[in-house]
């Protein structure tokens, strides 16, 4: 019987683990790198050890001294998580020498199915459907390129040994090949420990729609339904769901019968996922098999009720399953969001730093379900050498559109500082028309930001009023003692005649009546000035407005849904003088090539004084285990290379200067 597990991971999904571990009564051992000493899992374990230097090739990859710590914690069994090495063949056989046990599935298992060519050669053979492609993996670019010309461009790049976006790449056309191909090997051997990648024809305007699978020791098989994971940005995921909107019972069973099938065929025995690719007649195509517990288990939990943590630790001590497949009900609707620390405005660069204010969304009544899968609190660090992911955030209501605005409700009330984060993003997404109707596709984020995200995405006539009115009211709540003065609401950046005639604070000061074009509005929220979250209803409407900063009892930067604004509250009468106010002049940079993150000097590939066209590739950054090309925006002459390969940079520093 398991008493004691090493959990071989990090960050949230260390505390995760950890969390159903103490539900059952078994103790938990931390392994940590120096970068994570201080972090929420290591205090949550009941022992931790240091494993090692910060890089993951020296710390959380490294079998041998997680073995030994395994050993000398005398824990039972190792639970991998996802990632690092938690697909390992190596490792999973190493613990069988030590008689540890492995929370996932047998080796046998692991070799077939967590190796991407190996299970779409398996599937192929079972007579499974899969996508066109060349299951070998590639490592010479001509032979690419022979091979990808043969299939048909666009093609897909996909690393052999894991999942999660690293060693993932879509090829356009046969010039781009050569530099993808070895960005996809770099990313798949520093993630994985392995450089091997194979080519598939790439299916346009597909859906990410996987099963989740349950099997034990004793030939036990069921399903729990599936999760909808088509919004994803270089094919990471980042809104997933539970069931698919597009999923009706034939095509879920039809799904279902060819992922036990492959599970069957392994002697499959833990939790795992099988994955497709659906396109609009609901043809479906085998992907993968992730032979591990996925990020985004919560869905499932939240709407079957069934804790995949635990099954997979009672699995690994040789437990029957508890359940049959008439036991599983998919009750209500449930969506989850990664909160990525990361710039949408500078297309999703990683940002690292320390959480200097971190405040998360509350459940409110009985009827909601508002889940936080964490690793990190006020005062974390989000460090350069692993994954960029704050937290995954996960609601559960009755209906879709009711999870949807429940989400929407939830993300306003997350705030963090001292990182960049995806939050409006998120936000501006769950309110797209076409994600609300459930028109999506892998797609979408492309198709729906075709320039990129940019700043106050989604500001309309309706939530320009929203801001103004929450500026009055933060104002009035500061001045009390200012009496019925005509004020106006004033923006840089928006043209917004907003003024209030008369305005008078009642109910002991949180209630506020204020006229509006001959029309009064009754403004109410129990916000006190040191609160960075205030709930403000505005007549019968209710939002959240997030208080960033104030400045001089009068300027106020705050946010409400997925836009930000600075305001200027005033008299009516000095309205005019803010006319006078000079413009910032913004430094011009189109002479220079500006480090968009921190992160490492992967490979330089032009030198000084060369001519370059628009396009051409410049620099590589490797961040948070992602390599980042960064390309010429148009055609110039390189004037001075200020960096060196292998070196560290910081964001906003200057790498090549031009003429």
């Amino acid at each position: 019987m398991i008493k004691k597990i090493l959990i071989a991971n990090r960050g949230e999904i260390a505390c995760r683990i950890i969390k159903t571990a103490n539900k059952m009564n078994i103790k938990t051992v931390a392994v940590y790198s120096e970068a994570d000493k201080h972090a929420d899992f290591v205090k949550l374990a009941d022992e931790s050890y240091l494993i090692g230097p910060s890089s993951p090739n020296e710390s959380y990859l490294v079998i041998k001294k997680i073995i030994e710590i395994a050993k000398k914690s005398k824990s039972d069994a190792i639970h991998p998580g996802y990632g690092f090495l938690s697909e390992n063949y190596n490792f999973v056989k190493a613990l069988e020498k030590e008689k540890i046990k492995f929370i996932g599935p047998n080796k046998n298992a692991i070799t077939k199915m967590g190796d991407k060519i190996e299970s779409k050669n398996l599937a192929n053979k079972l007579k499974l459907n899969i996508i066109p492609g060349h299951t070998e993996a590639i490592k010479d670019p001509k032979k690419a390129i022979k091979i990808s010309e043969k299939i048909g461009f666009p093609v897909l790049l996909k690393a052999s040994a894991g999942g999660g976006g690293k060693g993932m790449r879509i090829v356009e056309s046969r010039k781009d090949l050569e530099a993808n191909l070895k960005a996809a090997q770099s990313e798949a051997l520093n993630s994985f420990g392995d450089d091997r990648v194979f080519i598939e024809k790439y299916i346009t305007n597909p859906r990410h729609i996987e099963i989740q699978i349950l099997c034990d020791k004793h030939g036990n098989q069921i399903h729990l339904g599936e999760r909808e994971c088509s919004i994803q940005r270089r094919y990471q995921k980042v809104i997933e769901e539970c069931p698919s909107s597009f999923v009706d019972k034939e095509l879920r069973e039809a799904m279902a019968e060819q992922a036990l099938r492959l599970a069957k065929e392994v002697k499959y025995d833990s939790a795992g996922t099988v994955e497709f690719v659906v396109d609009n007649d609901r043809n479906f195509y085998f992907l993968e098999m992730n032979t591990r517990l996925q990020v985004e288990h919560p869905v499932t939990e939240l709407v079957t009720g069934i804790d995949l943590v635990e099954q997979m630790i009672n699995c690994a001590d040789g437990k029957k399953l508890n359940l049959k497949q008439n036991d599983i009900n998919l009750n209500g609707w449930s969506i989850e969001s990664r909160i990525y620390a990361e710039d949408p405005l500078k297309d999703f660069l990683p940002s690292i730093g320390r959480l200097i204010e971190y405040h998360e969304p509350q459940q409110k009544n009985k009827t909601e379900i508002i889940r936080n899968d964490t690793g990190v609190s006020g005062g974390s660090d989000i460090s350069i050498f692993y994954d960029p992911m704050i937290s995954k955030l996960a609601v559960h209501e009755k209906t879709r559109t009711k999870a949807i605005d429940l989400m929407i409700n939830a993300l306003q009330q997350y705030y963090i500082t001292g990182v960049d984060h995806n939050i409006a993003f998120l936000i501006s997404t769950l309110k797209n028309k076409d994600f609300r109707s459930g028109s999506i596709s892998t797609n979408f984020i492309k198709e729906n930001y075709p320039k990129g995200y940019y700043f106050n995405y989604g500001l309309s006539k309706s939530l320009i009023e929203k801001f103004n009115y929450a500026a009055i009211f933060i104002y009035k709540k500061l001045n009390i003692n200012i009496t019925n003065l005509g004020l106006s609401v004033i923006s840089k950046k928006i043209t917004s005649d907003f003024e209030i005639k008369s305005h008078k604070l009642i109910d002991k000061n949180l209630s506020m009546v204020v006229t509006h074009k001959n029309k009064e509005i009754v403004l109410h929220s129990l916000w006190k000035i040191n609160q960075k979250i205030m709930e403000l209803n505005i007549g019968d409407e209710k939002c959240f407005v997030k208080i960033n900063k104030i400045n001089n009892f009068n300027q106020f930067s705050i946010t409400i849904e997925d836009c930000s604004l600075d305001l200027i509250v005033a008299p009516n009468k000095n309205k005019v003088l803010f006319d006078y106010m000079p413009e910032i002049k913004l430094e011009d940079l189109s002479k220079k090539l500006i480090s968009p993150m921190p992160g490492l000097i992967k490979s330089i590939n032009i030198k000084k004084g060369q001519l370059i066209k628009q396009g051409e590739e410049l620099v590589i950054i490797e961040a948070m285990k992602m390599e980042n090309i960064l390309k010429s925006e148009k055609d110039c002459l390189v004037e001075d290379v200020l960096i060196k390969e292998g070196s560290s940079v910081s964001t906003d520093e200057v790498l090549i200067t031009f003429k």
